[in-house]
């Protein structure tokens, strides 16, 4: 089972916001996931390193879950990551999408959902956070 971190929901992004994710990985990490979205079934973006699970070994894999369908997985070969490290992810909410920044590397993800405001975010997995701020 998963550990399951912090929740927090009524965030209120909107396009233009942007929210700050600080942390550490476990020393023995598997796998992390930050979740971004509505509420728990609607996720606008469900962000996971993986340093080796489900047979994927340093890849950021993305995807969007509405109700309990997932869409098609994104997979970003990039990996700034490190077991026992700590990592800073800001999420920046667009129109149409989401772009992550992570040490050196951004990337996109489409707003599949369409969603007009990002309420809830969650972290579960390999993961202690440590500050979560937005602007």
């Amino acid at each position: 089972r998963i550990p399951q971190g912090p929740v927090c929901s009524n965030l209120g992004l909107k396009p233009g916001q942007r929210l700050t994710v600080k942390g550490k990985i476990a020393p023995s990490a598997k796998s992390f996931v930050m979740n971004l979205g509505k509420d728990a079934s609607h996720l606008g973006l469900h962000f996971n390193p993986r340093f080796d699970a489900h047979g994927d070994v340093n890849t950021i894999v993305c995807n969007s879950k509405k109700m309990e369908e997932w869409g098609a997985e994104h997979r970003e070969t990039v990996f700034p990551f490190q077991k026992g490290g700590t990592a800073e992810i800001t999420f920046g909410i667009n129109q149409n999408d989401v772009t992550v920044h992570l040490p050196g590397h951004q990337f996109t993800f489409p707003n599949r959902l369409g969603l007009s405001v990002f309420d809830y975010f969650d972290t579960q997995g390999d993961f202690i956070l440590q500050s979560l701020s937005w602007e």
